[in-house]
């Protein structure tokens, strides 16, 4: 299999959970199952349009260093030599950090490649159609789009990072985001697939909040918050990755 080699298309996630809620004999009123296929058909053209628009909009100067900056991730190679400078560093501190920063990504990335990315099935966005530039690409992976994986390696080590290392929540979580970002602007994922690999982790009251098994694992404490409202589109992407 080539390098732009991808699974059998498959419909993306919102719309065979639109086409799945459509069909359920659901004892809510049909104005409601209505109203809510039209969401999700609508979010399915929002999450291809705002791809689209990435992929349009001319970036020269920015194309090199961000496609470097995805290929930088690959594997997590970037996390490991964070990982790694704070174990020399930043003495028992980084030491512990590090552990659980890379605990965490080995949890986190099973729960994504095995379970989620099973789950959603979703194909890889079509580069051609929607005419991300060559000097941005990459080679497109062969697994499903949904969710990104690099996003939720970064944020992960960001997770267990900060609870060891407060200060470092901060820089960690700017550069798993440019990391996100960077695989939307390459064109292997649409914007709801980094959304979702984000929102596994994400930074509230009590610091950063991720999957508890995957904070369990590292042997990390993590604090969530009680009834924690993640908006409609987070709720969305949860759904999709839940058959």
């Amino acid at each position: 299999m080539g390098p732009d080699a991808a699974p059998p298309r498959t419909p993306p996630p919102e719309q065979r959970f639109a086409a799945r809620l459509a069909a359920r004999q659901m004892s809510a009123p049909t104005s409601a199952r209505t109203a809510a296929v039209t969401v999700l058909n609508e979010l399915g053209r929002v999450d291809l349009a705002v791809y689209r628009a990435i992929a349009g909009t001319p970036a020269p100067t920015l194309d090199r260093p961000i496609r470097r900056l995805s290929a930088a991730a690959n594997w997590s190679r970037l996390w490991l030599a964070i990982g790694g400078a704070m174990a020399v560093a930043g003495g028992r501190a980084g030491r512990r950090a590090a552990v659980a920063g890379l605990a965490a990504i080995a949890v986190d990335s099973a729960v994504v490649n095995v379970g989620l990315k099973v789950a959603a099935r979703r194909g890889r966005p079509d580069r051609d159609s929607a005419g991300v530039p060559a000097v941005r690409r990459v080679p497109m992976p062969a697994s499903a789009s949904f969710p990104s994986g690099h996003t939720a390696s970064g944020f992960a080590f960001t997770n267990a990072v900060a609870h060891t290392l407060p200060a470092a929540a901060g820089p960690l979580g700017m550069l798993a985001s440019a990391v996100g970002y960077a695989r939307i602007h390459t064109g292997v994922h649409y914007p709801g697939d980094v959304v979702r690999g984000r929102d596994r982790h994400r930074r509230r009251r009590g610091g950063w909040v991720g999957n508890a098994a995957t904070a369990r694992a590292a042997g990390v404490l993590i604090r969530p918050p009680p009834g924690a409202d993640r908006g409609a589109f987070g709720a969305w992407l949860r759904m999709a990755a839940d058959p």
